[in-house]
């Protein structure tokens, strides 16, 4: 029987890079999730995303697992890099879109 951490552990393992968000990058449901989906999508690769509104489990155990208590949540190659504040700051000097693009190139090295 797989747990909701064998869950989150298999999403962050296969996803290179993941937000775990409130709604979607298209139609985010809070700010902070709007805000840190945006900065990605400005780094220009593609990137895996759960909805914790549709993931009430998920919601649940990823702060406990990841020893951070709020949403969005950023992971690149199994590492929490955090959430909005620290993505925006990332976004705005530059170290995420190195960040999310040597992930990408990497993911895409491994296919």
């Amino acid at each position: 029987m797989t747990t909701v951490v064998d869950t989150i552990k298999d999403q962050i393992e296969n996803n290179p890079i993941l937000l775990y968000m409130k709604g979607t990058p298209k139609f985010p449901q809070c700010g902070f999730s709007s805000q840190a989906s945006q900065a990605i999508m400005g780094c220009g690769e593609r990137f895996a995303f759960v909805n914790i509104l549709e993931n009430p489990e998920i919601r649940a155990e990823l702060p406990k697992y990841a020893n951070w208590p709020t949403f969005p949540q950023l992971w690149v190659e199994g590492e929490l890099v955090g959430g909005c504040d620290i993505i925006v700051e990332m976004a705005q000097n530059g170290e995420l879109e190195t960040l999310i693009k040597a992930a990408a190139q990497k993911a895409a090295d491994s296919e």
